[in-house]
């Protein structure tokens, strides 16, 4: 399992896991889902939202919810 995959922040192996699963390897791709969503997935805890949600400002995304 890589550190980090494609233009993700380091969010964490659990992390990197559960969304590697869900076909989500670019920060465009964590965009078209919710919080909520990505809570969901096994592995993806609140801290590991927090850094997704301050990559996705830096890049002027937001989470789709």
């Amino acid at each position: 399992m890589p550190a980090q995959i494609g233009d993700l922040p380091p969010i964490g192996r659990p992390a990197n896991s559960a969304l590697l699963e869900a076909g989500i390897m670019t920060l465009a791709q964590v965009a078209a889902h919710s919080r909520r969503d990505l809570l969901a997935l096994h592995g993806v805890g609140p801290k590991a939202v927090r850094i997704l949600a301050a990559a996705l400002a830096e890049h002027d995304l937001a989470f789709a919810d």
